[in-house]
């Protein structure tokens, strides 16, 4: 395979933010989760908070994208997908995800797209959680037509983001990628991103698991949300069906792998976080990365604990290559 890893997502500028929870509230706000938001709404907030708070960092994000970034900087051959348009924006999102290491087709993608590219804003209030308000721009409109199916069928797994839901067109870009995949036995691989999709988005999550995937990633409150269970166990019976290996991370207590016919149980690392945005794109490119280099669950889970421990210590949701390697050679 030419790629151990093909990921397809939305393609976002981060701007981070260090806000009080205060702050959240007079500007009505919902800590913890991520929320769409329109252009207007964008420059308001925006505009808020450089005049109250200051920009902590820029940094290329995007859920899968972290990931695909993650599996690069370990080692990892990627190749992503994603819609970005020809503005500064654009083109500072392009040659950060080359800089990584990651292959795109985005000089193509770029000429032909008008619009504005997508933007988030991640806010971090002082007890490390991330709050996002995402202004999705073009990449609200990413088709199959910027899938570049070569790639994909020379890939080892397909990763696919929770947040495509919200759009009909990244629906269905998901729906054919997975059916190519299919056909060419590429394995498919998915988070749930974020609880607010599994709450509010259900129904179009299912449509893209489809008949189960290869690999879901959730941690426990998508978990209660997709599921509507309150208890952990409960939860996982629902989604064993879904999913021939199901990877649940729980924050400080850990993670859990689920098998058909075992679960392995992946010791938390205890640190103090700083900036919980990016652990959970940061455990899926761990974990991936040791499946695709033939690591087992236990040892791809220890990886992906240490290199998550590793993120929430630093502001951004990426770290540099040298710290990948460090990780690495730990395990």
């Amino acid at each position: 395979m030419k790629y151990d890893v093909y990921g397809i997502g939305n393609a976002l500028v981060d701007k981070e933010f260090e806000v009080t929870d205060d702050f959240l509230a007079a500007e009505g706000i919902e800590k913890g989760l991520m929320t769409l938001i329109d252009e207007e709404r964008h420059n308001h907030l925006l505009a808020s908070l450089k005049q109250n708070k200051g920009l902590k960092k820029r940094a290329g994000g995007g859920s899968a994208a972290n990931t695909i970034v993650a599996i690069s900087q370990f080692g990892g051959k990627t190749f992503y997908a994603c819609k970005v348009a020809n503005d500064e924006f654009g083109e500072f999102y392009m040659h950060d995800l080359h800089a990584a290491g990651v292959d795109t087709r985005l000089d193509q993608v770029r000429c032909i797209s008008q619009g504005k590219t997508g933007k988030c804003m991640v806010m971090v209030t002082p007890d490390a959680e991330r709050t996002m308000n995402t202004y999705l721009g073009i990449t609200s409109d990413f088709s199959a037509a910027e899938l570049h199916y070569e790639e994909l069928k020379q890939a080892n797994y397909l990763y696919v983001e929770g947040y495509l839901v919200t759009s009909d067109t990244s629906r269905a870009a998901v729906l054919a990628a997975r059916e190519v995949a299919k056909q060419h036995g590429v394995k498919m691989a998915m988070t749930f991103s974020d609880p607010s999709m599994a709450t509010y988005f259900k129904a179009g999550l299912v449509e893209m698991l489809g008949e189960g995937v290869d690999l879901l990633f959730c941690n426990q409150d998508e978990a209660f949300a997709f599921t509507g269970q309150t208890h952990l166990n409960d939860a996982i019976r629902v989604l064993k069906p879904l999913a021939r290996k199901l990877v649940v991370t729980l924050g400080s207590e850990g993670a859990l792998v689920v098998n058909p016919d075992h679960e392995v149980k992946i010791a938390a690392q205890h640190v103090t976080p700083v900036d919980t945005n990016g652990a959970g794109d940061m455990f899926a490119g761990a974990f991936l990365y040791g499946l695709t280099q033939g690591f087992n669950d236990e040892q791809a889970g220890a990886l992906a604990s240490k290199a998550a421990a590793r993120i929430i210590q630093v502001y951004g949701a990426r770290l540099d290559k040298h710290i990948h390697q460090e990780l690495l050679a730990t395990v």
